[in-house]
């Protein structure tokens, strides 16, 4: 057997697994690392979460990802050695941690990495009839293996879209591994750039279980934000809440058919950008709109069409059980965004996925290092028949040497 086979084989037999879970969102503000402890598989999925830490991007780190970012046209060399180099260097940021941490490389069994997302384009945005669901991660596992001496899986999106999913959004699988409860239904909200939920149902059923995207999250208020006020984001909304919601330019954001189309669907800023804004704005007149009345509306714009598909979805569900709804990304930090959500959706207790243990801002990271655990040690659970939720194994294994 294969060196490298024998040791994949003999994690995969240990009773506990030290993974590590990499996440770079669509808003690029760093890499979040963080180191989990597995016990089990499946139902019995045991995570203790041993350090987390976001490690910021320069800004010369994000001006080259942008060169390629849900654009669809591009220089190609670009996105060729973007790939290598940001594998390199999110490996050096794994190595970097672990310094910090004071553990060794040897004593991480795996490194799960999500990559960083260029270009998502299912077909409910391609619209090419021939084509099948796409997206696209970069920041090469086989690089980060030999950087960090540590076996690496990666490229977690490419199955889901080979066995018909989207691509996105992933967090149902390890939203029902580890969140679901009996006697509560629950709505897991992530708010990164973009929006998205996972229902999980209190009678744990599989059937019952899915994830959508919901449309912009921080996106377009980032975009706005550095457009306008030359900053990463609006921290704690503080712009937004010297503005008012213009209702005309709310109703225009809220046009586009991506929201009249049926769950689940996913999207991206590929549709969610600037151009979008200002086409939104034309249409409802209000170019000359002072910058704090345009965040205001779009912190509006994303609670509304959050709120409203969350109703969509639970609409069809008859229970007696209580609702719940459980906050992570970086949403949870915009207190706006989260009264209107409140205000939406008055019957729901809404809190954070902290309450339940687990950092709101290390979920996505940990979700894929559960990914990991899964294609090591899982891969029995159903997750029901409904569309968009296969029940496959997903990472690729780059090994070191």
């Amino acid at each position: 057997m294969n060196v490298h086979i024998e040791k994949l084989y003999q994690i995969a037999k240990k009773q506990t697994r030290r993974i590590i879970g990499l996440m770079s969102g669509t808003s690029m503000d760093g890499l979040d690392v963080v180191l989990c402890e597995f016990e089990g598989a499946g139902g019995e999925t045991q995570v203790k979460v041993l350090n987390f830490k976001t490690v910021s991007f320069d800004e010369s780190v994000k001006d080259e990802i942008r060169k390629v970012f849900a654009k669809r046209e591009i220089d190609f060399q670009q996105l060729a050695v973007l790939n290598p180099w940001l594998g390199n260097l999110h490996g050096s940021i794994v190595l970097d941690c672990l310094n910090e941490w004071q553990i060794w490389p040897s004593d991480v069994d795996i490194i799960a990495s999500h990559g960083q997302t260029v270009f998502h384009s299912p077909k409910i945005l391609h619209g090419l009839e021939k084509f099948p669901n796409a997206t696209l991660q970069i920041g090469d596992g086989d690089h980060m293996a030999v950087t960090t001496g540590i076996i690496t899986l990666s490229d977690f999106r490419q199955k889901h879209c080979a066995a018909g999913g989207e691509g996105a959004p992933l967090a149902v699988y390890g939203d029902y591994l580890i969140f679901s409860k009996p006697g509560e239904n629950r709505i897991l909200l992530n708010m990164g750039g973009i929006a998205n939920f996972t229902y999980l149902p209190a009678n744990l059923n599989a059937d019952e279980v899915f994830a959508t995207d919901t449309g912009t999250g921080n996106t377009l208020i980032d975009a706005v934000t550095r457009h306008y006020f030359h900053l990463p984001y609006d921290a704690n909304a503080e712009i937004a809440m010297r503005g008012v919601t213009n209702k005309a330019l709310l109703d225009a954001l809220k046009k586009d058919i991506f929201f009249k189309k049926p769950f689940p669907k996913t999207t991206g800023p590929e549709l969610f950008n600037i151009e979008y804004l200002r086409k939104a704005q034309q249409q409802s007149q209000t170019e000359a709109l002072a910058p704090e009345d345009i965040l205001a509306t779009l912190t509006r714009f994303s609670a509304e069409t959050i709120a409203e598909a969350v109703l969509r979805s639970v609409a069809a569900h008859e229970t007696s059980q209580p609702w719940a709804i459980y906050a992570s990304g970086g949403g949870v930090h915009n207190p706006l965004l989260l009264a209107h959500i409140q205000e939406l959706l008055p019957e729901f207790t809404i809190g954070k996925t902290d309450d339940l243990g687990i950092s709101g801002d290390a979920k996505e990271a940990i979700l894929f290092a559960t990914l990991a655990n899964e294609a090591l040690v899982g891969g029995k659970t159903n997750y029901g028949n409904r569309q968009g939720v296969p029940s496959v194994s997903m990472g690729k294994i780059s090994f070191p040497k």
